[in-house]
């Protein structure tokens, strides 16, 4: 089947986040392309696999540590990524961010030290502060327009004995890199060295670009599998965020028993979403081919974006993308770190609706990141109102 990713699709009336709870500060019209869902259709085997489901007509309780269920995930994890992993280490939660939670909450104690490397994807730093945890940042070193890991830093942060997890995001959001072997591996080297655990966000981990290869961190370092958690979901490879369906590899006998007590036992958090169940299923068994055409059409966006602010906008800078569909723009050539200036023009003069590079921390000011898993008239439209904008600044 040939998908149409053009496809313009009415989202009113659906409560859809993106659309109808902008941020704050935007216009009603602002262009939406802030929160990470995306504008196009439903894989069609996903959507076939829901109705079918809806005229079953019944849709009670409904488990989900089912051979179908778990089947699918495992295979999934074994077909992209050639990664073995068995069924009693598979656990299930609503989202990404509430296992997040979970997890801060069974590894560390208030006022304990959480490690992240930004500028990282924000509800990391809000659920370690609202916990009570310590944020500490190892930041992400920026240099010749590109991300990489500071390991001396990331060694001593890890070297502190207050501070008891690192946040691994892989790939990076918003940096949007693909983390290599070797890169994966010296992370956990230096954890591994002072027994620290890993919580590791790998939730856009089918979401590269092509050509690129992703390495799961389980996959590369099963010597240290004890002390890591693995967050994945189908939520952003196959646009389902409001359908609360992710996935939790855990290794660790304890914590899988204080998973399950906390989850189940104490906060009875451990039911699943029927229709969730089917469309998670559907995805990972029949969603390949509509995902290697998104990938397609995704780098397409990307390519525009970069073509055009090479043409117009030349001081400003797209870090080049190895993953997600997140573009990551450094403006600061035309802001120099006023960040509130950039939101000023993007929200009020450009009209559109992005996530702002500060929120993501101090190493984000004068960034903006846009959602470009969107029709390509979509990306053009932004990408222009943004050039009029400037223009209008007398910024160009």
């Amino acid at each position: 089947m040939k998908y149409n990713f053009d496809e313009i699709i009415d989202r009113t009336g659906t409560s859809a986040t993106k659309m109808e709870s902008l941020p704050k500060g935007c216009p009603d019209d602002a262009l939406p392309l802030w929160v990470a869902d995306m504008d196009f259709a439903c894989a069609e085997p996903i959507l076939k696999a829901l109705h079918e489901r809806i005229d079953k007509k019944i849709f009670g309780y409904t488990m989900y540590d089912t051979d179908e269920c778990l089947g699918a995930v495992l295979n999934w994890y074994k077909k992209r990524y050639g990664w073995e992993e068995q069924k009693e280490n598979l656990f299930f939660c609503g989202g990404i961010v509430s296992a997040y939670a979970v997890l801060l909450n069974l590894l560390t104690k208030e006022g304990e030290g959480v490690v992240i490397q930004r500028p990282i994807y924000y509800p990391f730093t809000m659920k370690a502060n609202s916990n009570g945890r310590q944020i500490v940042d190892s930041p992400l070193i920026y240099a010749d327009g590109n991300y990489t890991i500071d390991f001396d830093d990331l060694d001593k942060k890890m070297a502190e004995p207050n501070n008891k997890v690192l946040v691994f995001c892989s790939p990076h959001n918003p940096a949007g890199r693909v983390w290599t072997e070797e890169e994966i591996r010296k992370v956990v080297d230096i954890c591994k060295k002072y027994d620290k655990w890993i919580i590791c966000d790998e939730i856009h981990c089918d979401l590269l670009r092509c050509g690129m290869t992703f390495h799961p961190i389980l996959k590369v370092a099963p010597d240290y599998a004890d002390r890591i958690a693995v967050c994945t979901a189908p939520s952003k490879t196959f646009n389902l965020a409001g359908m609360k369906t992710s996935n939790i590899v855990i290794h660790n006998k304890e914590l899988q028993a204080a998973w399950k007590e906390l989850i189940g036992g104490k906060l009875s958090m451990n039911g699943a979403g029927t229709l969730g169940l089917t469309a998670m299923i559907a995805a990972y068994n029949e969603g390949e081919e509509w995902l290697e055409q998104l990938k397609e059409y995704l780098d397409g966006n990307f390519a525009y974006i970069d073509a055009f602010l090479k043409e117009h906008l030349p001081k400003a800078h797209m870090v080049p993308s190895e993953g997600t569909y997140l573009a990551w723009i450094d403006f600061n050539g035309y802001v120099d770190g006023d960040a509130e200036k950039l939101e000023e023009i993007m929200q009020k003069k450009a009209r559109v609706a992005l996530d702002e590079g500060y929120i993501f921390g101090d190493a984000g000011r004068g960034f903006e990141r846009i959602n470009i898993a969107t029709p390509r008239s979509v990306v053009e439209d932004c990408m222009d109102r943004i050039l009029k904008a400037f223009k209008e600044e007398k910024l160009v």
